[in-house]
């Protein structure tokens, strides 16, 4: 539903919003030092993301485009708790105390450990490879 219907419903306009929301917190993370990095790493898995949903349905067939949905789907949902562990850590960078210390802890946990996970999981969508869809139960 989401790569088939929900990216590219009313000519893409939600991810464009969607795009547009997180670009603003990239923005303002990038005036702040410890969030530098972070931000780069979400600008990068936001292009990355928006490519391969180009990428996806470029033939214009859904078989093509839906044949790697799952990962299409693991990778945008990490984009997105990337941005909300961004906007944590926006909200956080002002206070030093321990109240906060973990929450910046977690955000660069995901941004160190998971966030790398995106760009594996969008290489399998922009290869566009048959396998999934070639399979049939009758083999089994």
């Amino acid at each position: 539903d989401l790569l088939g219907r929900k990216v590219v419903m009313d000519g893409g306009a939600g991810l464009k919003l969607l795009g547009a929301r997180i670009e603003s917190t990239i923005e303002q993370a990038l005036r702040v030092k410890d969030l530098t990095p972070h931000a780069q790493a979400l600008a990068t898995a936001l292009q990355a993301v928006t490519t391969a949903t180009r990428a996806a349905w470029a033939s214009g067939n859904p078989d093509d485009a839906l044949s790697n949905a799952m990962p299409y789907m693991q990778a945008f949902g990490h984009l997105v708790i990337a941005w909300i562990w961004l906007e944590l850590g926006l909200a956080a960078a002002d206070s030093g105390s321990d109240a906060t210390a973990g929450r910046r802890q977690a955000m660069r946990y995901f941004y160190a450990y998971e966030l790398p996970k995106v760009a594996a999981w969008l290489a399998v969508v922009n290869a566009r490879d048959p396998v999934c869809r070639e399979m049939r139960d009758e083999w089994f």
